[in-house]
């Protein structure tokens, strides 16, 4: 299973996804002639300007809910396996798709706005809306929808939930296990398990809303928590800021950066932590309720910000300035010599080890409390995704209870992803992730070359601001957009 998985993986993230990534943002940052720069007050200003209705959510929340997509295991482990298999100097490469990125997120959630419609009482929309509706291939938007249900329905929580039991693991600790199908499962990973399962249910059987309300809370909460510690540990060794600064910047144009290491693992786990151009974005910004679609492209762009510059920076530093990583006799370190060096790397532990060594042990026991906010939310934000393309399926194809088979697959990802092993979750969350990239990243770019819908937007956007108008108005065919039903 595992190396048919490598084989997929290979073929999915071949260095011309990662060229893609990269290319992609520059070509959207150029046109829109650095828009995450440009706009960033605009983009604060938009944060809390709209206000959640009957049929949509408010701007921040929308916010909330795609940065608990965004702000995930992949700011924790993902990190942390991006500089065990990378070096230092794969965080200047998760800086600058992130950088580039926000271009790409304006774009891809902007679209996901202007083509949204109304179903049973609430805005859904994405990429599978966007590509039927402005490309007008049907037969490819059902690609994306199946790949993104099959995605985030199955694979990427996995993944999640994985690094939940890992944390659990590593910070509670016990040698009980129980035989589940044959093999030996820990207590721990079992109850932990159990718990987040029962908890998931709960909120998503209560739809959107509760799904928007949770996030709103946790999302701020946890990650300015997590902010707050790092800097605690950065001031306490801030003299040794600049050197851990100037290793990150030589480190990336190395001769072992240019062959792949650095640049390919910065670029995979920045594109898995910001889902930029990835198409999860689109979801959560067509559920909201807004005057003009490039507001919620433009608040959808600091998501990556946040998830990049801010959270992602924390967890590299922390690392990088505690020489908590390429640790000498790692597996007896953390696990006693019960889990391999690999399969470390691609958990907390680097991270737990850094925090670890400042605090002692209630470090361990802080980012597993922190990993499980952080991954629960995303979990969250799964399901949303998940239930918007089911939805969109559902209006040519109609089958009983999908939305109910959804929930109980989800969840029954969800357990098993919390009692396996880290590399074939990463290895199947990677396939998901550069699927989904591949499918949107081709969309929007042809999208522009079919008239580019979302820098219309933006132009209009940015004329009426100038104008100093306080009431936005949209109207696509003025602008020469078409099948934008919603706002027509």
């Amino acid at each position: 299973m595992q190396d048919i998985v490598a084989t997929i993986n290979s073929f999915v993230w071949s260095p011309a996804l990662i060229y893609l990534c990269l290319g992609a943002g520059l070509f959207f940052s150029i046109l829109t002639r650095f828009v995450q720069v440009r706009l960033f007050k605009e983009m604060l200003r938009l944060l809390f300007s709209s206000k959640e209705s009957d049929r949509g959510i408010s701007s921040f929340q929308a916010l909330a809910v795609s940065l608990s997509g965004r702000v995930g295991t992949g700011n924790i482990a993902g990190v942390a396996a991006a500089i065990g298999f990378g070096g230092p100097g794969a965080v200047f490469w998760m800086w600058v798709v992130a950088f580039l990125g926000a271009s790409t997120a304006y774009v891809e959630s902007a679209l996901g706005q202007i083509y949204k419609e109304e179903d049973e009482g609430q805005y859904r929309g994405g990429p599978a809306y966007y590509i039927e509706k402005a490309m007008g291939q049907k037969w490819y938007a059902w690609i994306f929808a199946i790949s993104t249900i099959i995605a985030v329905g199955m694979l990427l929580p996995g993944v999640q939930s994985n690094s939940i039991g890992n944390a659990a693991q590593l910070a509670i600790g016990g040698e009980s296990t129980l035989q589940f199908f044959g093999d030996s499962v820990p207590v721990t990973k079992m109850v932990t398990a159990i718990v987040v399962v029962a908890i998931l249910g709960f909120i998503i059987f209560g739809g959107v809303k509760r799904i928007a309300h949770v996030t709103q809370v946790v999302v701020p909460f946890m990650a300015l928590g997590y902010i707050i510690m790092a800097l605690g540990i950065i001031a306490m060794h801030i003299t040794e800021l600049p050197g851990i600064v100037a290793l990150i910047f030589t480190d990336a144009f190395t001769p072992m950066a240019g062959v792949g290491a650095a640049i390919g693992w910065g670029v995979k786990r920045g594109v898995y932590s910001n889902e930029a151009g990835q198409g999860t974005g689109p979801h959560a910004a067509a559920a909201s309720e807004v005057q003009h679609p490039a507001q919620q492209g433009l608040v959808q762009a600091f998501s990556v910000y946040v998830d990049t510059l801010f959270v992602c920076s924390a967890t590299a530093f922390m690392i990088l300035i505690t020489n908590q990583y390429y640790v000498t006799g790692l597996a007896e370190a953390v696990s006693g010599g019960a889990l391999g060096s690999e399969v470390i790397i691609s958990s907390p532990a680097f991270t737990q080890l850094a925090l670890q060594s400042v605090i002692g042990g209630f470090g361990k026991t802080f980012v597993a409390i922190a990993l499980f906010f952080f991954a629960f939310t995303t979990l969250l934000a799964y399901y949303y995704i998940a239930e918007t393309n089911v939805a969109y399926i559902r209006r040519t194809f109609k089958f009983p209870y999908e939305l109910v088979l959804l929930k109980i697959v989800l969840m029954g990802s969800v357990f098993y992803g919390t009692i396996r092993s880290a590399d074939v979750a990463w290895a199947l969350g990677d396939v998901g992730v550069g699927l989904m990239a591949w499918l949107n990243i081709i969309g929007i770019l042809i999208l522009f070359f079919m008239g580019s819908p979302a820098l219309r937007a933006l132009k209009d956007y940015e004329s009426q601001r100038n104008a100093g108008v306080t009431e936005y108005t949209f109207d696509p065919k003025k602008l020469g957009i078409k099948n934008a039903k919603f706002w027509e």
